[in-house]
């Protein structure tokens, strides 16, 4: 059976996440309608490579998408295309062999969380506006702190009994851009709700209600504070799913481009 790996970006703000959900709005949901009608039969299946919850966005989400038969990619992209909303972009389709998965052959993936200092009318849906003040060298300083093997219990909602907590955080870049403070986080996985908790950390370090040093004890005691600092969904993107471990990031940049 033929498998293509698909590419999407995506603006979640209208959808209740990636998966499809009985009675919600998915991307998935509308994925498989539009590639329905493009081959007019229910007899095909998509598996992505993560979940996104509701209002994350995706700048290079992957799927892979298994049927009897497919027309040629680029007609593929051309006609799912003309049937998905505005919001929902179908960016390359990719025949792979059936060996390659969209979840399991992932090596790490990349998140990107935009926070404006200011107000603004265009890019409110994909952006955390924070009115105080932040010290970008103390968030610097706190993110270091994540890297390598943790134990990320106090950073989701995720049942411990029931899987790993534990995730390895390969970088933790936090940069200036305009009006805009990008942070990007590079892990082998992550949890629900992982990146949001980690950002609303780092948005209380620079506020200075948190010392940089004081961080690491979030990840070995247990504490309510992650949870109560847990950033928007707005601003957070999928940003790439890396399959080869020499493949390399592209530089970072916004997402939505806000002037100082």
């Amino acid at each position: 059976m033929p498998r293509y790996k698909l590419t999407l970006e995506y603006a979640g703000t209208r959808y209740s996440g990636w998966q499809i959900q009985t009675n919600a709005r998915t991307v998935q949901g509308e994925l498989h309608r539009a590639i329905r009608d493009v081959l007019r039969t229910d007899r095909f299946e998509t598996y992505g490579s993560g979940r996104t919850d509701a209002g994350v966005h995706a700048l290079g989400q992957v799927a892979h998408l298994d049927a009897p038969s497919l027309p040629p990619p680029q007609s593929l992209v051309a006609r799912t295309n003309d049937g998905l909303p505005v919001d929902i972009n179908l960016l390359a389709a990719e025949q792979m062999t059936p060996r390659f998965h969209a979840r399991h052959s992932a090596v790490a993936r990349s998140y990107l969380y935009q926070i404006s200092r200011r107000r603004t009318a265009f890019g409110k849906p994909f952006v955390w506006w924070i009115k105080d003040d932040l010290d970008v060298s103390r968030m610097r300083e706190a993110a270091a702190t994540f890297l390598g093997l943790k134990d990320f219990r106090e950073f989701t909602d995720d049942d411990p009994e029931e899987k790993s907590t534990k995730v390895k955080v390969d970088a933790v870049t936090v940069v200036e851009d305009g009006a805009l403070i990008l942070i990007r986080v590079v892990g082998s996985h992550f949890l629900w709700k992982m990146v949001r908790r980690l950002t609303g950390v780092l948005a209380e370090v620079g506020r200075g209600e948190i010392a940089p040093g004081d961080v690491a004890a979030l990840l070995v005691r247990r504490s309510d504070l992650p949870a109560k600092l847990t950033a928007p969904a707005s601003g957070l993107f999928l940003e790439r799913v890396l399959y080869d471990e020499d493949e390399a990031l592209p530089p970072l940049k916004p997402a939505v481009v806000i002037s100082e």
